[in-house]
């Protein structure tokens, strides 16, 4: 089969530390509740779940804020916690409140009931990923942009599956952890084989990039976040399908809060890195050496501080970055977002501002 032809392509370079023309940018959340559009269109879905587990309205969310901003990347409308559900532990969402399971696993037992989930309970996001793919694609054939799948990290999705919800303390997985390790080797074992299908199988509908969500890898100790959280999401790194029709699929992992293992996460496989906002760019890059794209990582709070603030934040970012054209000729990746997801709160004007200057005062570093 032909490879795709883009009308942006500017996100896949970036990833692959190719030349680019400019800092592209997408954020974490880019389709969510801040867009009233967003609102609308979970209103006639209903709920979270059927808003998810539509490809239409999963469609429909997934471009809304590329037909608002000029983004690089779509990311595909879904949840890092469909894998699970397939599972059989019962997702829902509560209106104002976050995930919940109705079953959870902390026993013996429940550790022996886990199994890889057939992919087919969850052939709508992939229904959903060739939808989206297909309302990408312009009449001469181009993609728009490049569509990003994902999924959470075997130990993120722990988490969630023992707490049941969210946690503050993380007290039960941490025990379970530390008073049986071995179960919770099994839970994430099983984990890395799940996300591991479940994004070739994003692949295999049309992702043309792959982001796995370590977003509670952070919370560990030293020493039980390399061999509870970094040793699964290597597996499933090295576990994916790095070309799909003739084209390389990067791949993005971020830890939220795993600034002080940027090494290790940098040597897991993954083409790009995802930084929080407490850790310096600048710093990153010269501690990665530019053997990886960096992605990331504004302060989401800095879209509450108005329109100047934004502006200047952003300049820092990418200067603190610096030319990602290096003097030996060769290319440092850089994709600009924040460091966590969008908050719902954000005022749309702030996210227009943030992605404007991004495209003028990168276009400026890259002549450089």
């Amino acid at each position: 089969m032909n490879q795709t032809a883009y009308a942006n392509d500017q996100f896949l370079r970036a990833c692959l530390r190719q030349p680019t023309d400019y800092t592209p940018v997408w954020l974490m959340r880019q389709a969510g509740r801040y867009l009233p559009e967003y609102n609308a269109t979970r209103a006639k879905a209903g709920s979270f779940m059927g808003l998810a587990t539509s490809p239409d309205f999963a469609t429909e969310v997934t471009l809304q804020p590329l037909d608002r901003y000029p983004l690089d990347a779509a990311i595909l409308f879904s949840d890092i916690l469909t894998v699970p559900d397939a599972m059989g532990l019962g997702l829902s969402f509560a209106i104002g409140e976050g995930p919940r399971f109705a079953k959870t696993v902390r026993e013996e037992a429940d550790v022996a009931a886990l199994a890889v989930p057939d992919m087919d309970k969850l052939r709508y996001v992939f229904d959903a990923v060739a939808s989206i793919r297909k309302a990408l694609t312009l009449p001469d054939g181009r993609s728009r942009v490049p569509l990003i799948g994902f999924s959470g990290s075997p130990w993120t999705l722990a988490c969630y599956m023992v707490e049941g919800a969210g946690s503050d303390d993380y007290r039960h997985v941490k025990s379970l952890m530390y008073r049986r390790p071995d179960l919770m080797h099994r839970v994430l074992e099983i984990n890395a084989q799940a996300v591991t299908a479940y994004l070739n199988a994003q692949i295999e509908a049309g992702a043309q990039a792959v982001m796995v969500f370590d977003s509670w890898g952070g919370v560990l100790a030293d020493g039980a976040f390399q061999a509870f959280s970094l040793a699964y999401t290597r597996r499933v790194v090295e576990g994916l399908k790095r070309e799909h029709q003739g084209q390389r699929i990067p791949c993005i992992v971020f830890t939220k809060g795993g600034g002080q293992w940027l090494e290790g996460i940098a040597a897991c496989g993954a083409d790009v890195v995802g930084l929080d906002w407490t850790t310096d760019l600048a710093a990153a890059r010269s501690r990665v050496g530019d053997r990886v794209a960096l992605q990331g990582n504004i302060d989401p709070m800095v879209l509450f501080g108005g329109e100047a603030a934004v502006r200047a934040e952003v300049r820092r970012t990418l200067d603190r970055f610096g030319a990602p054209k290096k003097a030996d000729g060769n290319w440092g990746g850089h994709v600009l977002n924040l460091g966590h997801g969008l908050n719902q709160h954000t005022p749309p004007e702030a996210v227009a501002a943030l992605v404007d200057e991004a495209h003028t005062h990168s276009r400026r570093n890259h002549q450089n």
